[in-house]
């Protein structure tokens, strides 16, 4: 398999190239868009001992110089102390604007490589190869980069495009089967949001092997969808937003869960629980609940968390980084397909989920 899919942005634009084995030939991949020069190859020591040296020894005979720099695995590693490692590293290196970043692994080491990349010399030439299902769907497309802070989610980063994205479907087989499910919670998500084939298309997965056979029709759906939002609205202000469906309250259990929940996991609550208490006020269709946890249930994606509605939680969604003054806006669906945007006080949207998130019927 091999698919171009561009992203029109106006800060910049870029493709992501789908590429079956593209790993083997990643060189002249990379020689599409970058000249020889210095790179920093970011990975983290899970996907660092599986292919940094095939990566470093394919850049090296293209005339790359490659400065490994690995991060612990999980996300504690999207934080100021790694940020700050990584660029004593390249100025140590003395890279130049000239230079690039390349970020080889899942979401964390996309969004911290991606977040140091930008702020370095006020932004240097960056490139995703995500190895993860989670990164290939969702975060290494789209250019947000963030580190979290003791309060919250991705509370830290910017908006910074990359010069390539290239995803290779092969890699998933050495994930872990629960990494895998985790970035199916992603994909159902769009799905959700798309309707139509692709909605279709996630119920024919009725276990987390099937994942596997269909990644590359997955990702390419998936990948479609966000780049169409992220052309018409690049720095979330609008359409945008509805990539978020799921996240709100998914963000706030994850926190609240203090690293026990993967982050597909927790969006994967979110969808149903957020849907669950729009569908009871009669503005999401009815059955739509029971569509999404069908789905969610058929690869083991959770649909609660014991982390729900307690003090940890609300404090997490408090700080949401979407509330504008005082209002924040949620995501829910009119039916399969049909997004829509909910606008209310947070105090209001608060009482709302402490009435209603546990009460009997979830």
């Amino acid at each position: 398999m091999e698919k171009t899919i561009p992203v029109v942005t106006k800060s910049h634009s870029y493709e992501v190239r789908i590429v079956t084995q593209g790993l083997a030939n990643l060189l002249g991949e990379i020689q599409r868009v970058w000249s020889p020069r210095k790179v920093a190859l970011i990975t983290d020591e899970n996907v660092g001992p599986l292919y940094a040296a095939k990566v470093q020894q394919q850049l090296s005979k293209g005339g790359f110089a490659v400065q490994l720099i690995t991060i612990p695995a999980g996300e504690a590693s999207k934080s100021w102390k790694f940020l700050e490692k990584i660029i004593q590293q390249l100025a140590a290196g003395h890279f130049s604007r000239h230079d690039g970043v390349l970020a080889l692994g899942g979401g964390v080491v996309g969004d911290l490589a991606g977040l140091a990349a930008s702020i370095y010399l006020r932004g240097i030439a960056f490139i995703q190869v995500p190895t993860s299902l989670l990164a290939q769907v969702d975060s290494s497309v789209g250019g947000k980069t963030a580190i979290d802070l003791p309060t919250g989610k991705n509370l830290v980063g910017t908006f910074y495009q990359p010069d390539l994205v290239l995803i290779d479907p092969t890699v998933l087989t050495t994930l872990k089967r629960r990494c895998l499910v985790e970035g199916y919670g992603e994909v159902v998500k769009c799905a959700a949001l798309v309707g139509g084939n692709f909605w279709q298309l996630t119920g024919n997965i009725e276990n987390y092997q099937a994942i596997r056979q269909a990644a590359a029709e997955l990702i390419e759906a998936s990948v479609r969808f966000k780049a169409q939002v992220v052309a018409a609205d690049e720095t979330e202000s609008h359409q945008r937003q509805l990539l978020n469906f799921g996240h709100t309250l998914g963000h706030a259990v994850e926190q609240a869960a203090a690293g026990r929940l993967f982050h597909g996991e927790a969006v994967a609550i979110g969808l149903y629980q957020l849907s669950r208490l729009f569908e009871r006020q009669h503005l999401t269709a009815a059955k739509t609940t029971a569509q999404i946890a069908a789905r969610l249930k058929a690869v083991g994606l959770p649909l609660s968390d014991p982390q729900l509605g307690t003090p940890a939680f609300y404090q997490a969604f408090q700080h949401d980084k979407k509330i504008s003054n005082q209002q924040l806006t949620l995501i829910y669906l009119k039916q399969i397909g049909q997004p829509d945007f909910y606008r209310r006080p947070l105090n209001q949207i608060i009482t709302w989920l402490q009435q209603e998130l546990l009460t009997p019927g979830k």
